[in-house]
């Protein structure tokens, strides 16, 4: 056989190769209509539990340190709890707007500064829920060694949305993608 008929039957293969896992690709993604799975209270709550297991096991607490676990694990189950809330009241305005558009109301008209206000207050909400985190981690967090003060950032900014329930990531990382601060759109 010669190389040019070589090169060409492997670039063919290649073509219908990469033109098949295209056309499985299409297939396999759903479209906008589709509605995107939504998880529901007890999912938040297993996924919490998850997180705050993994964090506690990942840092190998002493039993002296283990003391000043209890306030750090509260602080993060009330963050899970306020994000959880502000899911929910997102979801409900968006039915909202989408019964307003169903019976001929113009969904994109809404009011900018009650948007304002929502989103000031879900920053508010937020910010006075993170210093809550960092209050009741900072004695935790004094305590432990290097590697354990290290695993503990690397763990708070890993793990898809740990970081809006886990309190968020105090710089690097590309994981905390919470929605838009104002939450309240």
């Amino acid at each position: 056989m010669s190389n040019i008929t070589f090169k060409t039957i492997a670039a063919a293969t290649i073509a219908l190769t990469l033109a098949g896992a295209g056309l499985a690709l299409a297939q396999q993604t759903p479209s906008r209509d589709t509605a995107r799975w939504q998880p529901n209270t007890e999912d938040i709550a297993a996924f919490t539990d998850a997180r705050i297991a993994g964090l506690k096991a990942g840092l190998k607490l002493t039993a002296e340190q283990e003391k000043n676990w209890p306030a750090v694990e509260t602080a993060t189950r009330d963050l899970a709890k306020q994000r959880a809330e502000r899911m929910k009241q997102r979801a409900e305005r968006g039915d909202a707007r989408r019964d307003a558009r169903g019976g001929g109301g113009d969904a994109r008209q809404s009011d900018t500064i009650a948007r304002l206000r929502r989103g000031a207050d879900a920053l508010s909400t937020r910010a006075a829920g993170l210093k809550k985190l960092a209050d009741a981690s900072e004695p935790l967090y004094q305590s432990l060694d290097e590697s354990q003060k290290h695993r503990f950032g690397a763990m708070l900014r890993m793990g898809g949305r740990m970081g809006a329930r886990m309190g968020g990531r105090a710089g690097g990382g590309h994981w905390h993608r919470q929605h838009r601060a104002d939450n309240a759109r």
